[in-house]
């Protein structure tokens, strides 16, 4: 279904623009199957930078106006908004990765009951039949996954962490935030005691008709917690560098050198270097499905090929910062660039790098975008404040928010 490809996610991009408007608004919330028509498929994507969020939502606009874009709109704000909220509480991420691991080690990733999940052997014929096209595809629906995470939890009552690390090993377009705050939200724990609850009727109506799931919860309790420590500052970055050999380093969160450079000039002096690493297997513990490590090695070898002819393809092995420090040592750089990674597992396998090119007397810098330099502060509450900001953020980036031609 996914090329992994920028020129793919163009492609899909002006073919769905034209149904981006009013069209969406209406149909968005049905899920008709693997071949829909009704919604982007841009997230795997949007996911690694193939396309960015700014050229997406500028395309949008340049067809339809912002009102009757809105929920489009509003739909690549989402993850940009998640983003910025878990960088502002980085111990939820390390609360889960913990939590997937111990249920690992003790077995709970063994048991019957969630190998029936994971398998399609529920015996209900939704749960069944999505958890076999995410295994298959990599994809699904955004409705269905809030009716997978709710049935997962309430009727199943697996543990809401291993539902987000089995989405998280085979969604193509899965992302630390998207993916663990939106599995906390069906349960009760990101607005705290607002769950989601699926039901045999909305199912129905919004598959029309294709499932007609018997047994459900019919409520929904919420999930508790340790309360969260205080919210955190988002990390500053320094950019401008000269006189220094510079090497930039492309990772599976952001593949659009070009744009990137666009936003930082800074960049096109001094680079001698360019090379990549993408480590999908740090997804879980359990690593990642083959479709999402084939998709993120075709990723990284199309942002390699678009970014210089003479970029190299960086092998992680059981030290993966031992091949960036041995790449930047050879090329006697002074200074490793990286696009910025927001809080996840790039930007935990780049705090070891930080340590290991520090002992060989070489810097690691990073270059954030300004879409979310510009977005993520305002992300401190619930999404419908931070939905109030979007016409001055989509200003500030120079996208118009009037009606488009």
């Amino acid at each position: 279904m996914f090329d992994p490809t920028r020129a793919a996610g163009l492609e899909a991009l002006r073919d769905f623009v034209p149904r981006a408007g009013s069209a969406y608004a209406r149909q968005r919330n049905i899920d008709t199957g693997p071949h829909r028509t009704n919604v982007s498929t841009l997230s795997p994507y949007i996911r690694h930078r193939l396309v960015t969020e700014r050229e997406v939502v500028t395309a949008v606009l340049e067809a339809h106006s912002l009102s009757a874009a809105e929920k489009f709109v509003q739909e690549v704000m989402w993850r940009t908004y998640w983003k910025g909220w878990l960088e502002q509480n980085p111990e939820v991420w390390r609360r889960y990765r913990q939590d997937v691991a111990e249920l690992i080690d003790a077995g709970s990733a063994d048991t019957p009951e969630y190998r029936d999940a994971v398998s399609g052997r529920t015996g209900i014929d939704a749960m069944d039949a999505w958890a076999g096209e995410l295994v298959e595809t990599g994809y699904l629906h955004n409705h269905t996954r809030m009716w997978f995470a709710s049935i997962w939890i309430f009727t199943l009552r697996l543990p809401w962490q291993l539902g987000a690390d089995f989405f998280y090993r085979h969604l193509l377009d899965g992302d630390a935030a998207s993916n663990t705050l939106s599995w906390r939200w069906v349960a009760g724990l990101q607005t705290v005691g607002k769950t989601y609850l699926a039901t045999a009727s909305n199912i129905a109506r919004y598959t029309e008709g294709r499932f007609h799931p018997e047994g459900l919860a019919t409520s929904a309790p919420a999930l508790s917690e340790e309360p969260l420590p205080p919210r955190s500052p988002i990390p500053s970055v320094e950019t401008a560098v000269s006189g220094e050999r510079l090497g930039i380093l492309l990772h599976e969160e952001d593949l659009a050198l070009d744009s990137l450079r666009g936003e930082h000039p800074w960049l096109d002096g001094g680079v001698v270097a360019i090379a990549a690493s993408a480590d999908a297997e740090a997804r879980s513990p359990m690593g990642a499905s083959d479709i999402v490590r084939a998709f993120t090695a075709g990723a990284l070898a199309d942002g390699l090929d678009r970014a210089a002819p003479a970029a190299t393809a960086l092998v992680l092995g059981v030290d993966p910062a031992a091949a960036v420090v041995e790449w930047a040592a050879a090329e006697n750089l002074d200074t490793v660039v990286m696009p910025y990674a927001p809080v996840g597992p790039v930007e935990e396998r780049m705090t070891a790098l930080r340590a290991g090119l520090r002992d060989g007397g070489i810097a690691l810098r990073a270059a954030r975008r300004d879409w979310d330099s510009l977005a993520w502060p305002h992300a401190r509450r619930g999404f419908f404040p931070f939905r109030t900001q979007i016409p001055q953020l989509l200003s500030q980036q120079g996208i118009p928010a009037s009606p488009g031609r």
